[in-house]
């Protein structure tokens, strides 16, 4: 954190803007006892703000000529719908609307990356919070506890739609059965597990990766526009405008990767070996 009295370096800028307001400091690569408060605060409010956005869209339906706002929705529906459709063989009363709300959720939790990088430190220090929020990151889908906890919700969707569909006596044979037979059991056990763990660990990281680099890049630019030449300024406005729009693609393209990945897991469950 900056003092009073000296600017901080380029490398502490960028180590206190990827800094978490947690429970505590962590020390450990991993520790299941530290809560990232800002990860938890963001991504349920993009939660609230995404209900919201469907609450209005479906209370303002018409059926007569759509407005913008409701045919842009509809376009998102119909969209995501169709993808459900050519991916999920079965009952989709359940899957088309989970893939719609991944869809948003995510989207929403990706386009906080655009906010400006200093905003809410800026802001704890005007209001006088700054010795308290020492440490603020906005982005929930920048933060791997955050995605992973995503992919976890996923995964347990996959057991219970390969439960429900194959019955817990079918599911546990396929496990010991596929894909060589059961006269291979431990090594098709071993598979399976291998597979459902790559898949889990593959979404979280996929979705983790490209957001903390955008997040790093964004940091960078502005790093850039603190150098005070006109270089500096001028880099950091058509850098940060580029990159910018730019982003824009990644946020819905990651948003769209993840629903899909996730309709693909799913469809899985519904087909056997």
């Amino acid at each position: 954190m900056a003092t009073d009295h000296a600017a901080p370096t380029a490398s502490e800028y960028i180590v206190h803007h990827l800094g978490h307001f947690s429970t505590k400091h962590q020390d450990k690569i991993v520790d299941f006892s530290i809560i990232n408060m800002d990860t938890i605060f963001w991504s349920i409010f993009a939660g609230v703000v995404g209900c919201l956005f469907m609450y209005l869209a479906a209370r303002k339906a018409t059926s007569g000529v759509p407005g913008r706002f409701q045919a842009a929705v509809e376009m998102i529906v119909e969209m995501v719908d169709n993808q459900a459709k050519s991916i999920v063989h079965g009952d989709r009363t359940f899957i088309a609307p989970l893939a719609l709300t991944v869809f948003v959720w995510v989207a929403l939790m990706n386009s906080l990356d655009f906010l400006p990088v200093d905003m809410f430190s800026a802001f704890f220090h005007a209001v006088g919070l700054d010795s308290l929020i020492t440490h603020h990151r906005v982005v929930p889908t920048a933060d791997l506890n955050g995605t992973m906890g995503i992919a976890l919700g996923v995964f347990a969707l996959m057991i219970f739609y390969n439960i429900k569909i194959k019955g817990a006596g079918g599911f546990v044979h396929e496990l010991f059965a596929a894909p060589f037979g059961i006269w291979l059991a431990p090594f098709n056990l071993l598979l399976n597990m291998i597979e459902f763990a790559a898949k889990t660990v593959s979404l979280a990281m996929r979705l983790f990766g490209n957001m903390y680099a955008g997040e790093l890049l964004f940091l960078l630019i502005a790093l850039l526009g603190s150098t005070a030449t006109a270089f500096g300024f001028f880099g950091h406005v058509v850098a940060g405008t580029l990159w910018a729009i730019f982003h824009i693609l990644i946020v819905f393209l990651q948003a769209f990767i993840f629903m899909m990945l996730t309709l693909v897991y799913i469809g899985q469950a519904h087909e056997s070996h």
